[in-house]
């Protein structure tokens, strides 16, 4: 955390660096991220990625929508628009937040994006196909996603039983876990674990964590078996 002093954010642990939340789910012909974060730019770099078919929004907030400019290094690499999707209300924040790239008159070299509306019906993008899962973020509707057997979920804390029955059979759910204390709208660690049990998922793995949840390595060692903490740059096989 910015201008913060406490001994997780000046940890020399990698797996206590944590960015903003972001997934890469890759099949062998296309390449699809969840969320463009402030930190998106790097985590391209990072993870060498030199080809990026669609970009999946799960909410207009500002830590998950306001990396989307540098998609534009695609659109120059690639010749081809950014097919971007989200629901109606992100739709309109990336409209009023990215006024250039919708602009009438347009000057060379913006972003070129190619907006798809979805709801909570299945989409596809190339070979891989997309359940939205609505959940609620205290009262903001939120999207996450399940990719075949894979289900990730962030900026939660509360499922509708409905939409619940969407996760049941993953095998492995990625989902928020701010910290130990009672939040508004994400999460506590409890919480999430409880949910894992609940939906009897076999692998659990946490993120959108918060340097209060503590230490990666002595957080990890408290959870059950099958969970763990997430951590930038981690990459799962499904």
């Amino acid at each position: 955390m910015v201008a913060c002093p406490c001994a997780i954010c000046a940890s020399t642990d990698k797996k206590d660096k944590r960015l903003r939340s972001s997934i890469l789910v890759q099949s062998s012909t296309t390449s699809i991220v969840v969320d463009t974060t402030p930190d998106f730019r790097y985590q391209m770099l990072r993870e060498h990625i030199r080809k990026l078919d669609a970009v999946v929004f799960t909410h207009p907030h500002k830590d998950h929508v306001a990396g989307l400019d540098d998609v534009r290094a695609f659109n120059y690499f690639q010749q081809r628009a950014m097919n971007v999707y989200a629901n109606e209300m992100t739709q309109e924040t990336i409209v009023r937040e990215f006024p250039y790239v919708f602009a009438e008159m347009k000057y060379p070299g913006i972003p070129d994006i190619r907006l798809n509306r979805i709801d909570t019906e299945p989409f596809t993008v190339g070979d891989i196909t997309i359940q939205p899962i609505q959940v609620w973020h205290m009262k903001m509707p939120v999207l996450g996603f399940r990719f075949g057997n894979f289900t990730y979920i962030t900026d939660a804390n509360r499922i509708d039983e409905e939409e619940k029955e969407k996760i049941r059979g993953s095998s492995i759910i990625v989902l928020n876990a701010l910290r130990h204390e009672k939040h508004i709208s994400h999460y506590t660690l409890q919480e999430a674990i409880d949910l894992v049990n609940e939906l009897s998922i076999p692998r659990g793995y946490f993120t959108h964590i918060s340097h209060q949840l503590g230490f990666h390595e002595e957080v990890s060692a408290t959870l059950p078996p099958g969970m763990e903490l997430a951590y930038d740059g981690l990459v799962l096989s499904v």
